[in-house]
């Protein structure tokens, strides 16, 4: 019984492996040399002579896979022979490549460690000139070898490409195309043939068959028939292979598509995170809601909230119910007990900072958070949001050009301290308060060694100049660089949301689905789609003159 099933076992493998795996042969060839002759007849034909010594390594070499410039071609136009012997057979087309045929050895096939030279000759192939892109006058001749796949071709080869051209066309008239190949002459070796025609040489002693080498030549129109001339094609005039690059357009449309829908997600859902005030706040009422604190009202105009719990951080300073101990990371001293004039947020915001926990200091913000919209949100009732978010705006632009105004530093510097809150409402009031306060003296504010007396904001020690006496018993308040000033208020809003909020859109977020979450999905119909698929591969023919074989992957 256990050998019966180890028997069909075997079987099963064996069926698994595809027929063309199991018995494809092995080819391994070296190709010591190769030319190619091109005749640009005066009929606007082409003929093509090949020959091609392979060196064979691997499995008998029985087939070649030659690739054509188009399918205007006839089998009945092909001759071909492996060593002086005509080939067994030629198809139309090679199942390997885009256009040409495969042409069979049958008994002349080359034995391993053997050498054969082939021999092919295809006349009458039409449709291989067109009107030269920099001359109309003349008509281009491009042309790429046969080439052979990679995987099977081992060495060096000795190139040679020979153009022909029509019959009766003077030494002066024709102009060759550079060949940008490594190995290749950029100017061809000029001479004439046996029947007296005007060739261009190219060769490379070091090359190799599996490279896509492009050689051309343009000629006066005269010479050849207008109607054998064609005019380049959208896809030719640009060197674009259609049936490669629609396929390729359609999926980098359809990548760029789901690109598009993951980044308007993403953009969306970091948009509606931030978007923390309930929709029942949206309905309008009537009236200004007068009476907000600065950060009741920059939760009304959806400020973030690492500004807003700058702005608490600020107030409990100036109440003197908190000083900052350490900058980086944030840490605040909390007077104990706390003053009796504190508000619920702010008594909230210091008992978090009790929390020695950064998980736990966090979830106890976002709880505060929480609380002052849901507190926002019922002070709003029956008010209008968009006359009452006008009203704080007023007042904040109010607030700066107050302090804008200011005609000395000492008043500037009493007004910004009296209205800070105020000001940070402004959505540009990082470049405002650094545009103000730089380049001129600030006094500091009677709370400003509880904020920035040690590395506060910027992470450097401000120093203020010593308090100076005026006479009479009163003392100056102390002076600081304007620019220390402002990066110091301005890197509070930067350093809080490092320090304690982290991420502020993942840090919003957790706000946002208490106070304003989601929708529920519709439910499903219950009915599945389907979907599509394809594939397909092509070989790139398409040139200015385009008149070039496609062989790539042949054998």
């Amino acid at each position: 019984m256990k050998k019966r099933i180890f028997f069909l076992g075997i079987l099963f493998l064996i069926l698994l492996v595809p027929l063309n795996v199991a018995f494809a042969q092995n080819y391994l060839f070296a190709v010591p040399r190769e030319q190619v002759d091109l005749y640009w007849e005066t009929n606007g034909t082409l003929t093509i002579e090949y020959l091609i010594v392979f060196q064979n390594y691997g499995s008998p070499l029985d087939v070649v896979d030659l690739g054509l410039p188009n399918a205007n071609y006839s089998v009945a136009n092909i001759t071909a022979t492996i060593d002086g012997q005509p080939v067994d057979s030629i198809d139309y087309d090679s199942p390997y490549i885009d256009i040409g045929p495969a042409i069979y050895f049958g008994s002349n096939a080359i034995p391993p460690g053997q050498t054969g030279t082939f021999r092919a000759r295809i006349t009458n192939i039409t449709g291989v000139l067109y009107t030269d892109s920099e001359d109309e006058n003349y008509a281009s001749a491009v042309f790429i070898p046969n080439y052979f796949g990679s995987e099977f071709v081992t060495g060096s080869s000795d190139i040679t490409v020979v153009y022909h051209l029509p019959a009766g066309v003077q030494p002066a008239e024709p102009k060759w195309h550079i060949a940008d190949h490594p190995g290749f002459p950029d100017t061809p070796t000029t001479g004439s043939d046996s029947q007296g025609r005007i060739t261009y040489t190219w060769r490379n002693s070091n090359g190799n068959v599996y490279s896509e080498y492009l050689f051309g030549a343009s000629f006066p129109k005269s010479y050849v028939p207008a109607a054998s001339i064609a005019e380049p094609n959208f896809w030719q005039r640009y060197s674009i292979d259609p049936e490669f690059f629609i396929p390729f357009l359609f999926c980098c449309c359809f990548a760029l598509f789901i690109v598009a829908i993951i980044w308007i997600g993403v953009v969306s859902d970091r948009r509606r995170r931030m978007q923390y005030l309930p929709p029942k706040i949206a309905i309008e009422g009537h009236g200004v809601k007068r009476g907000l604190t600065a950060p009741e009202a920059a939760i009304l105009l959806e400020q973030p909230m690492d500004k807003i719990l700058t702005m608490i951080l600020f107030s409990t300073i100036k109440k003197g119910a908190a000083q900052v101990a350490k900058a980086d990371p944030l840490e605040i001293a909390v007077k104990s007990p706390f003053p009796k004039d504190l508000r619920e947020y702010e008594t909230q915001f210091l008992a978090a900072f009790k929390e020695g926990d950064k998980p736990a200091r966090r979830r106890a913000m976002q709880t505060l958070m929480v609380d002052l919209v849901k507190g926002v949100a019922n002070k709003m009732r029956g008010f209008s949001k968009r006359e009452t978010a006008d009203y704080y705006r007023k007042i904040s632009d109010e607030a700066w050009q107050q302090v804008e105004a200011a005609g000395t530093p000492k008043v500037q510097s009493k007004l910004y301290e009296e209205n800070l809150e105020w000001t940070m409402l402004d959505p540009n009031y990082d470049d405002r308060t650094t545009t103000v306060f730089t380049g001129r003296p600030v006094y500091a504010p009677y709370w400003w060694g509880r904020y920035a007396g040690t590395t506060a904001g910027t992470g450097r020690t401000v120093i203020s100049a010593p308090s100076r006496s005026t006479g009479g018993g009163r003392v100056s308040l102390p002076t600081l660089p304007g620019a220390d000033f402002a990066a110091s208020v301005v890197g509070g809003v930067q350093n809080f949301a490092k320090s304690v909020t982290g991420n502020v859109a993942d840090f919003t977020g957790g706000v946002t689905k208490v106070t304003n979450p989601p929708p529920p999905p519709p439910k499903s119909s219950g009915r599945s789609g389907g979907g599509f698929s394809g594939g397909g591969s092509s070989c790139a023919c398409a040139c200015a003159g385009c008149a070039c074989a496609c062989a790539g992957g042949g054998r």
